[in-house]
């Protein structure tokens, strides 16, 4: 090898620990944003679906032709970047921000995925959003940052 190129080889092997670093705030910040594309893209395509959270609705006899459960879940982990800001902010106390946008994307796409699974009917009724814990009994599995979300709720579709 020539002196140029050995210097920035031995460059980059010095300087490792600084591009893994850079690598997981580029990354995790590329595939956030792409995400959000894709949620806002679905969310217009699917808002003509109203949702509510209501349990009974009185329909006129003879309207409903279908009920049937729908649910939508998604699990997202946080990227090392997202985990180290949420580490330090666990040490001092505080709102834990960096998690915040995970936990509206998941919400979101949870929402979106039931919406999926119940296109052609007229409504969403009874939607219930749960975030169960995914972590094992011992906290195995704490490290990772993931979250999961449940949406669920029943399709009503009504005879025109």
């Amino acid at each position: 090898m020539e002196n140029g190129e050995f210097g920035l080889f031995s460059f980059f092997l010095e300087n490792i620990n600084l591009l893994f670093l850079l690598l997981f705030l580029v990354c995790g910040q590329i595939g956030e944003r792409r995400h959000y594309r894709s949620i806002l893209r679905r969310e217009r395509e699917l808002a003509d679906l109203p949702t509510s959270t209501l349990k009974t609705v009185e329909f006129p006899e003879g309207r409903v032709l279908e009920t049937r459960m729908v649910c939508g879940h998604a699990v997202l982990c946080a990227d090392g970047f997202r985990r180290l800001l949420a580490f330090f902010r666990c040490l001092f106390g505080g709102p834990v921000r960096s998690f915040e946008a995970l936990l509206d994307r998941a919400r979101r796409e949870a929402m979106l995925r039931m919406k999926e699974q119940a296109k052609g009917a007229s409504m969403v009724l009874a939607v219930r959003v749960e975030t169960p814990s995914i972590t094992g009994i011992d906290n195995t599995y704490r490290w990772w940052g993931g979250i999961e979300v449940v949406v669920y709720g029943t399709a009503v579709t009504l005879r025109d």
